[in-house]
């Protein structure tokens, strides 16, 4: 009788520890986003934004019947350190099933593999690097990696312009911005393009006006630039006042795109060109009633990020529902790795086998202050 008792406590206590057990009424997400720390916090606050628009939505809809997804928001201020503690704190104390962030891909990085080990689901909405899916098989992310859409906007603009050579400039003290350099770099090479000039800047720089000087002393065609929005507007914008025309084509990195970088570029980032899987008019049912609630709910537009935050967690709560709860966190896992033409603004969405988003890739150019789909003229 004594073993039988012991037996039931030790059960009772490993079920304790099993997200969300309790007949999955309480669904617990954690949603890791910078809302303060700078240049992170463009892209932090449209994603919890869109988390909290989604499970609003998904909670009044009875999507998941009797349960009910409850977000606790945690504010990494786009520090590595912070966004380990809080995932650790999220995980082993709150016990979540899913974990939306972290912004920026250097805390992903690290923090990451932790969710990876204890076998909890991160659905990343704003990480672009190379690397982050191949960290586990519970790693996934909305967001298109810069390798899938940076080729499409050079092609672009190299047929457009007649393109032959390109300066770079980027972020070096940046993971993702570092990356993103590499990832200019080999497609500059592949099609092609002489590399006439490569310069650097470090977080906190705001005069850009030496290495800007040395690029338009190297007169290329085009200037590439892995920076996020307000460093890539701020770029853009000296870089015109220093007399490099219109008429050389800038191209920025995926994580440029936000609605501050139009707003701080101003007229000088009329024509700046990036790489996406959504933008603001696309003509679905889907983006019109996201944009529309989006609007409603904030009183200001979305991005990308809050397209791909909102797109993640629906993800999720179609996968719940498929999987029946839960409860069996390997049955979880792979009905979320079976999402396949989810309804969602960016259009049909799925994930490949490695946990990437499966895109269609869209050249958009800033046009009367609005990233814009262009023209094939």
């Amino acid at each position: 009788m004594k073993y039988v008792a012991l037996s039931a406590c030790v059960a009772l206590a490993v079920a304790s520890i099993t997200p969300a057990a309790a007949a999955d009424e309480q669904i617990k997400v954690g949603i890791v986003q910078a809302t303060s720390g700078g240049s992170a916090a463009l892209y932090g606050t449209m994603g919890k934004n869109a988390a909290l628009l989604a499970i609003d939505e998904i909670n009044g809809s009875g999507m998941l019947g009797a349960s009910k997804l409850v977000p606790i928001y945690e504010d990494d201020a786009g520090d590595r350190g912070q966004a380990v503690n809080i995932f650790q704190r999220l995980i082993f104390q709150e016990k979540v099933s899913v974990i939306f962030g972290p912004t920026l891909a250097t805390s992903a990085f690290a923090a990451d593999p932790i969710a990876q080990k204890a076998q909890v689901l991160v659905i990343a909405n704003s990480n672009t690097a190379p690397g982050i899916t191949a960290m586990g098989d519970f790693i996934f992310r909305t967001s298109p990696p810069e390798a899938g859409v940076f080729p499409g906007v050079l092609r672009y603009a190299k047929k457009k312009f007649n393109l032959k050579t390109a300066a770079q400039i980027y972020g070096i003290d940046d993971t993702l911005m570092k990356t993103a350099y590499g990832v200019h770099k080999k497609a500059l090479e592949d099609e092609g393009i002489k590399i006439v000039d490569t310069e650097t800047f470090q977080k906190g720089d705001v005069d850009y006006s030496a290495q800007l000087t040395k690029i338009k002393g190297a007169n290329p065609d085009a200037i590439v630039i892995g920076g996020l929005a307000e460093e890539s507007a701020n770029i853009v914008r000296q870089a015109r006042q220093l007399g490099i025309p219109q008429s050389v084509p800038i191209m920025g990195a995926v994580a440029s795109i936000s609605t501050k970088m139009a707003e701080l570029g101003g007229a000088a980032a009329e024509g700046y060109l990036v790489g996406s899987t959504w933008y603001m008019s696309y003509d679905a049912a889907r983006n019109k009633s996201f944009v529309e609630a989006y609007r409603k709910r904030y009183n200001s537009d979305p991005d990308s990020f809050a397209a791909q935050g909102y797109t993640a967690v629906y993800a999720f709560a179609d996968a719940v529902k498929r999987a029946g709860g839960v409860g069996d966190v390997k049955k979880l896992r792979d009905a979320v790795a079976a999402t396949k033409n989810l309804d969602s603004p960016m259009g049909p969405f799925s994930f490949d086998t490695d946990r990437e988003p499966v895109i269609d890739p869209k050249v958009l150019a800033v046009k009367d202050g609005k990233f814009t789909p262009v023209t094939n003229e």
